[in-house]
């Protein structure tokens, strides 16, 4: 729960000032022993906590959902395996498994999306990554526009869709080979860029390094990279530049 909504609680008599103050109170953790929740997360940064899954042990990932599930009525994982997405999946069965991106959630129904975020691939190869840039962005209550498989070698299809890719806030550009894309696609907008270079490619691409370096060295301006493969970092600067850009216009 946000400070703001327990303040409109107050306001409204849903809760007692004695119940906000016990909220407020609260460490800004909560100790698991072997996990330290940041319960406190989302009235610093917006956001709650994010499970990074990959390498949990089952009952630690399984008590950390059940945890973060009771404070916020939803949960985003990244990096699941199957095997874990069916843990989670036994105790809770709305939560919902995508194992392109390998996403595993628990979100609030019906939930209010804003602004606009395009997601561009340079190959349909880079996919996996663009859909946990996408589907971190849109949990985060973000709207979404897909465009993929508009890599530089067939630069028609990328002309295509400048309009669209020219309306949104920001653009999330993912590329492997050499990562052009991400400088073809700031040259054409006036809005952040944030590229995200992938380890596909053949053997002189150094999965990912290439790229990277392509992208570090853009000469096109307003391009900030994230790391190798990083689609979850990529997604959460997208969905904070769209929601500065929002309250802008609003």
């Amino acid at each position: 729960m946000e400070a703001r909504e327990i303040l409109e609680q107050v306001k409204t008599g849903e809760i007692s000032v004695s119940e906000a103050e016990s909220y407020f109170r609260r460490q800004p953790l909560e100790e698991l022993g072997y996990a330290k929740l940041d319960t406190h997360r989302k009235l610093r940064s917006g956001f709650a906590e994010v499970v990074f899954c990959s390498g949990k042990a089952d009952e630690h990932l399984l008590r950390i959902y059940e945890r973060i599930y009771e404070a916020e009525g939803e949960v985003l994982g990244t990096r699941a395996s199957k095997e874990q997405a069916a843990l989670i999946q036994d105790k809770f069965s709305e939560a919902e498994y995508d194992a392109l991106s390998r996403i595993l959630k628990i979100e609030k129904k019906d939930k209010k999306r804003i602004g606009q975020i395009a997601v561009c691939t340079a190959g349909t190869a880079d996919i996996p990554v663009a859909e946990e840039a996408a589907q971190t962005a849109e949990f985060f209550g973000n709207r979404i526009e897909r465009i993929y498989d508009v890599g530089v070698s067939g630069i028609h299809r990328l002309l295509s869709r400048v309009e669209t890719i020219q309306s949104a806030n920001c653009v999330v550009t993912v590329a492997g080979m050499e990562g052009a894309l991400a400088s073809v696609i700031g040259g054409l907008v006036d809005k952040p860029v944030i590229a995200v270079p992938t380890s596909i490619g053949y053997g002189a691409s150094m999965n990912g390094l290439s790229a990277l370096l392509t992208m570090i060295n853009s000469c096109a301006n307003g391009i900030a990279v994230v790391n190798i493969d990083n689609g979850y970092g990529a997604g959460y600067m997208a969905a904070q530049i769209n929601k500065l850009a929002v309250h802008e216009k609003n």
